[in-house]
């Protein structure tokens, strides 16, 4: 398995509405080979204020990722992307993992 996220900083402000790009977006996620799931996390207020958000999907394997990279379902998803980056602090963080062990309630 391969794990994909993002990770976001938004000031308290703009939280509703980047909440709401979320829910109301069309990811094209549930048409692409090997895709596993979805979550969208938000975590709590750091110091500063803000709030940290990780968009998590799962691939069944890192080619699985990376096509879907280079799909047009990827371009279809993230054509809006430019537009909504005031929403959130700088760039999003990308982190990748391969899954060295999983362990699943039988």
């Amino acid at each position: 398995m391969y794990i994909a996220m993002n990770r976001f900083t938004v000031r308290p402000e703009n939280a509703e509405a980047f909440e709401a790009l979320w829910l109301g977006r069309d990811s094209h996620l549930k048409d692409m080979d090997g895709f596993v799931e979805f979550h969208m996390l938000k975590g709590s207020e750091a110091e500063d204020g803000t709030i940290l958000y990780s968009s998590h999907t799962t691939w069944d394997s890192f080619e699985t990722f990376k096509a879907w990279t280079t799909s047009e379902a990827f371009r279809a998803a993230h054509k809006d992307a430019g537009q909504t980056a005031k929403l959130h602090e700088g760039s999003p963080k990308f982190e990748g993992f391969t899954t060295i062990q999983h362990i699943a309630k039988a």
